[in-house]
């Protein structure tokens, strides 16, 4: 698997495996990255969660991307994506 297609490129396909895999490899990532911006910053720190949004940004762009080449290995259209922002019902459609 090559780490920098899956994460930083929005072209192609991805299957099921590869696909859970970058899903949860990055979840992982983001709880790390919180447990350590509150470990140092503390859990109602402002300037604490200003880092954390700028360190999540890279996170989010591999996400899309992420979802981008699952929705093209479903043959749809990679703005897809965005029904996550639908309330309730995206979130459901986009893991099923």
């Amino acid at each position: 698997m090559d780490w920098s297609n899956l994460f930083l490129s929005s072209a192609g396909r991805l299957d099921r495996q590869p696909f859970w895999i970058g899903l949860i490899v990055l979840f992982i990532i983001s709880l790390v990255l919180r447990l350590f911006f509150v470990l140092v910053f503390g859990h109602h720190s402002s300037v604490g969660h200003v880092f954390f949004l700028v360190v999540e940004l890279p996170l989010l762009y591999a996400w899309v991307n992420i979802g981008i080449k699952r929705f093209h290995d479903r043959d749809k259209s990679g703005w897809w994506v965005l029904i996550v922002l639908v309330p309730l019902i995206g979130g459901l459609w986009y893991l099923i």
